[in-house]
């Protein structure tokens, strides 16, 4: 933050620009301000408008597609099938918990213990399938689009969390000494 002194602004250490007008007030991250934006509830649609997109794909367009594939594509092709729709299901449900937490169903603790059950993880991209460019074209990009999906979500998560994490001039320097004291000493006396 820059703080006025003289007319010359002065960069005060440990400040983000969001709180200038409000000394007292703490900093809202980007994670908090985007959680409550337009912005996720635009990510929230384009997220479960995929999810019914790709099970309309392989309950119709790619179960037909599906029939016409020999081993080893076949093979490929259900693997995948089935990382693209564990992708999505953990996609949908950070998405709800983060949209519950936004309506206010749910408290910051909670939606913490519930985004920590959800765990956002890569388990193949387009460049690592074996064979991805003989999968039928719906399938193709509908992968591509999946992990497009898990990434920005996994780095929303990334921002979640680190905004969860108390600022380094709030942490206590010697929290973890006191800590090892106290257990190798027992309860400290007050």
């Amino acid at each position: 933050m820059f703080r006025q002194m003289s007319g010359v602004p002065v960069q005060v250490p440990g400040k983000c620009l969001e709180s200038i007008s409000d000394e007292t007030s703490d900093p809202i991250s980007f994670a908090q301000r985007f959680a409550r934006s337009n912005s996720f509830d635009s990510l929230f649609r384009d997220g479960m408008t995929l999810v019914e997109e790709v099970a309309d794909y392989l309950d119709g367009e790619g179960r037909k597609a599906a029939r016409g594939l020999k081993p080893p594509l076949s093979v490929i092709y259900a693997t995948e099938s089935m990382r693209m729709t564990t992708r999505l299901l953990e996609a949908a449900s950070w998405l709800v918990v983060q949209r519950s937490l936004k309506d206010g169903e749910i408290s910051p603790e909670e939606a913490q213990q519930k985004r920590e059950r959800v765990k956002l993880r890569r388990m193949s991209d387009p460049e690592t399938i074996k064979q991805f460019g003989q999968l039928p074209p719906g399938l193709q990009a509908l992968i591509v689009r999946t992990v497009a999906l898990l990434d920005r979500l996994m780095q929303l998560d990334e921002a979640f969390r680190q905004s969860a994490q108390p600022a380094p001039d709030q942490i206590n320097p010697i929290a973890g000494q006191f800590q090892r004291l106290t257990t190798a000493f027992g309860r400290v006396a007050n």
